[in-house]
């Protein structure tokens, strides 16, 4: 069993960055996708970007060109950079884990707040 938990979230003002963090328990070696998703009020959780074991990325048109989701398997970490931060951005954001649809993770998420 993983656990993941975030960290960074926080407030900034629109145009600013933040740089989330994921951190497992356990070996994100063997994890074929991690995964970024986020949740805002009144919404539906959302994928944001995802990057394979091999290292292929995933993004949501939204945030194409503005956020970079990165994995460090030897650390057991993975990390969203999110640059050029509007007020759309605000949302509770979830790390994932995913090989196939009996292994998912999810952490608790934290908070990313824009202030236009």
């Amino acid at each position: 069993q993983v656990q993941l938990v975030e960290s960074g979230g926080g407030l900034v003002q629109a145009g600013g960055s933040l740089r989330l963090s994921c951190a497992a328990s356990g070996s994100i070696f063997s994890i074929d996708n991690m995964n970024w998703y986020r949740q805002a009020p009144g919404k539906q959780r959302e994928l944001v970007a995802g990057i394979t074991s091999g290292g292929s990325r995933y993004y949501a048109d939204p945030v194409k060109g503005r956020f970079t989701i990165s994995r460090d398997n030897a650390k057991n970490m993975v990390y969203l950079q999110m640059n050029s931060l509007k007020a759309e951005d605000t949302a509770v954001y979830y790390c994932n884990g995913a090989s196939g649809l009996t292994r998912v993770y999810w952490g608790q998420g934290t908070q990313v707040t824009v202030s236009s």
